[in-house]
């Protein structure tokens, strides 16, 4: 922790663990006041002090193992330990590779391992600086998904772009010229308004047993898993996956299985290893995943129900692209209603803070879940419900949402020609992600960062905590992946496509 000290003219000077301070006054000398490492000038005022300005030698002393991975370990001990703090510079490349005695390519790795996980940042001339650490409320993966320093063009949220969502303000208005603000006469009437429940079962791509709506697609798989997995349970996922799946997978004490993928869905051998070796729920993403962009074809939902025929497993689908997404809606419902629970989400499509997902499915598991969260929040806000009613009957929301799908699909299809002309081939996929290999996922990401674009890592994605695979076993790059948002990509395209085929590259 930084020590506080007085000195003369009852001046509060703000002395550094690493760092020899010399205060400079218009009007008299006061002296230096000297700690560990380096040797920083500023002119006393109000704030805090610059940064701290590391020698080579300095951070020389404190390093053991002189590899990269050493070095970066070194450098991420100091963060940790508060004696290296957001905004400090570290010493040049060449400057700490001298000073160590190995290659100037040695300290790079070391400084491009830190950028990759958003310990430090390269500014140019500017130096290679400290990165605040990420929220500290934000679960293990979606941490490593945070992004760090401010890019330029940032394609690593996954979210849709705010521009082409139907206008919402046009629909609060007409629901608060027909219903009272307060639109609740007890508190044990049905958590569904009827008008929202009718549109949901007549697009359904199943007839549930029951029908309800919650707090976005994660709550819905949440509340469900809940029900219906014990601690220790072992749950069937895909791998890439959702990385906020993994870390509710993690904190319900749930074991994850991963089963892989190919360009038609979750692939049934996998899937009948992962039942085999007792995953008793199975959580897939039918259509628009994320991050391959793959959708489960009508032969392929066929495969997969016959496997699971051969044995008891319920399975939880989630839509979560919904009408953004080209794609069939394809349900394993369809096949086997009485063991799928079907979520559809309301946030790409209508926007992420409506905070609105449906959930269809059998009333042995729905029953429950509605009975347990009456017991907490109880309903999803009726104004809400009725805003969505409203969307999704107003020609203009309609028409929007069309458009929005357009869009993207147009936006996935030039990125993918413009990469074809780089010489690198994707698959065309379908929602707001492209997933592209790359030979080294590290050196990706610091290249990317250097072109001032962002985007997702690939290894959150992994369900096993290594290198995801990619649709195909053969597209699947040893070095890795990176996710891009495509949805967010506007007439850079082909700037961006130029700047990912570098990225790849070896």
């Amino acid at each position: 922790m930084p020590v506080l000290g007085t000195v003369a003219w009852n001046v509060t000077v703000r002395v550094e663990h690493f760092c020899t301070v010399t205060e400079e006054y218009p009007d008299a000398n006061i002296g230096t006041a000297h700690v560990n490492i380096c040797t920083v000038s500023r002119r006393v005022s109000s704030v805090p002090p610059a940064a701290c300005i590391l020698t080579g030698m300095d951070l020389a002393s404190h390093v053991d193992d002189r590899s990269p991975r050493g070095i970066a370990a070194t450098v991420a001990r100091l963060v940790r330990g508060g004696d290296l703090r957001p905004g400090d510079r570290l010493p040049t490349v060449r400057t700490l590779a001298a000073d160590l005695g190995v290659s100037p390519a040695t300290v790079s790795g070391a400084w491009q391992a830190l950028s990759a996980v958003g310990i430090v940042i390269s500014r140019g001339r500017a130096g290679t600086v400290v990165l605040p650490p990420p929220a500290s409320w934000l679960p293990p993966r979606y941490r490593e998904l945070a992004g760090g320093a401010p890019a330029r063009l940032d394609l690593s949220t996954g979210t849709p772009d705010p521009e082409l969502l139907p206008l919402i303000g046009p629909a609060l208005s007409r629901v608060a010229r027909q219903r009272p603000a307060a639109d609740t006469g007890a508190y044990v009437t049905s958590p569904v308004v009827p008008a929202l429940e009718v549109l949901l079962r007549d697009s359904w791509p199943f007839a549930p047993q029951r029908i309800t709506v919650v707090d976005g697609a994660l709550d819905a798989i949440s509340r469900t898993l809940e029900r219906v997995a014990g601690y220790g349970s072992r749950i069937a996922v895909e791998d890439p996956g959702f990385p906020p799946l993994f870390d509710l997978v993690d904190q319900l004490g749930l074991e994850r299985v991963p089963v892989t993928l190919d360009r038609h869905g979750m692939r049934p051998d996998a899937l009948e290893r992962a039942l085999d070796a007792g995953a008793g729920v199975v959580v897939v993403q039918p259509r628009a995943h994320n991050p391959t962009g793959v959708s489960m074809t009508s032969t392929r939902a066929r495969e997969l129900a016959a496997v699971l025929r051969r044995h008891d497993a319920l399975v939880v689908e989630d839509d979560h692209s919904g009408e953004i997404a080209s794609a069939r809606d394809v349900s394993l419902g369809s096949l086997l209603p009485d063991r799928v629970v079907h979520v559809r989400s309301y946030s790409k499509s209508h926007g992420p803070d409506l905070r609105i997902a449906a959930v269809g499915g059998p009333a042995s598991v729905l029953d429950g879940l509605v009975a347990r969260r009456m017991l907490g929040p109880g309903w999803t806000s009726r104004l809400l419900q009725h805003v969505l009613v409203d969307l999704l009957t107003d020609s203009t929301a309609i028409e929007a949402v069309a458009h929005a799908r357009r869009v993207y699909h147009a936006r996935r299809r030039a990125l993918r020609d413009a990469l074809a002309g780089h010489g690198i081939t994707i698959d065309p996929g379908d929602g707001i992600n492209v997933w592209l290999p790359v030979h080294d996922e590290r050196t990706a990401l610091v290249r990317l960062e250097a072109a001032g674009i962002r985007v997702a890592p690939g290894a959150p994605f992994s369900a096993d905590g290594g290198q995801p695979a990619g649709p195909l076993a053969a597209d699947a790059a040893e070095g890795g992946h990176v996710r891009i948002t495509v949805g967010l990509l506007g007439a850079e395209v082909d700037d961006v496509a130029l700047a990912l085929a570098l990225a790849a590259a070896p």
